[in-house]
């Protein structure tokens, strides 16, 4: 189910999904209460809500919607990278929180990874959701791997995580260490294993409460 005011933009994003051909647009609305009354009646897998709405922010109208329709991740599309934002739909039980810069691969991919009930967020936002989380002194589900753990990590693996730790995304990591994305992509991989965790962005929390050795040259 797609949730935005733009109805053009809706339109557009209903026929980038559906083409995939892995998914189905089952409903749509411009506003909450329009919202509400069509994920009560289409009980969709996913909602995809954009933050700005008419008369009311996205993540107020949120838990709402998670009543009308339990089952349903609620994946957050928008154009807003206010940090507070993305705590507060966080907190407010969203599985996910994506910039409308994304593109339609790493769309699909997000939408996935919500489905197996893990978070997907947008690679700009990572670092802002550690600060987020810092400066309201709350803690970050999932970040519990043991300090220790850093000591089971490559130079490469720490050079790397100090990156998603600053939000970079896999493109960028491997930009700046002359690498290929798809290296890059393996390493995250086994940082993620060794560390015990599910997401990068448990991994940028980590990174930044146990001070990561943040190395950025090539080696």
């Amino acid at each position: 189910m797609i949730v935005d005011d733009h109805a053009l933009f809706r339109r557009g994003l209903k026929a980038l999904l559906e083409a995939d051909g892995r998914f189905e647009v089952v409903a749509e609305a411009g506003d909450a209460g329009e919202a509400q009354r069509r994920a009560a009646a289409a009980q969709p897998e996913i909602i995809l809500l954009d933050n700005h709405l008419p008369g009311v922010r996205g993540v107020d109208a949120l838990p709402g919607l998670r009543d009308a329709a339990p089952g349903a991740r609620v994946l957050m599309l928008t154009v807003s990278e206010d940090e507070a934002d993305l705590a507060a739909a966080l907190r407010a039980g969203a599985s996910g929180y994506l910039l409308k810069t994304v593109d339609h691969e790493a769309l699909a991919s997000a939408i996935l990874e919500c489905l197996r009930g893990r978070p997907a967020i947008s690679p700009e936002m990572t670092g802002k959701l550690v600060a987020a989380f810092q400066s309201n002194g709350a803690a970050t589900p999932g970040a519990s791997a043991p300090p220790d753990a850093l000591a089971g990590l490559s130079p490469r693996e720490r050079e790397i995580l100090a990156h998603i730790a600053r939000g970079a995304s896999n493109k960028e990591i491997a930009r700046a260490l002359a690498i290929a994305e798809t290296t890059v992509k393996i390493h995250v991989q086994h940082i993620l294993r060794k560390l015990g965790l599910s997401s990068r962005v448990q991994a940028a929390v980590y990174a930044t409460e146990h001070a990561a050795p943040r190395g950025c040259g090539r080696t």
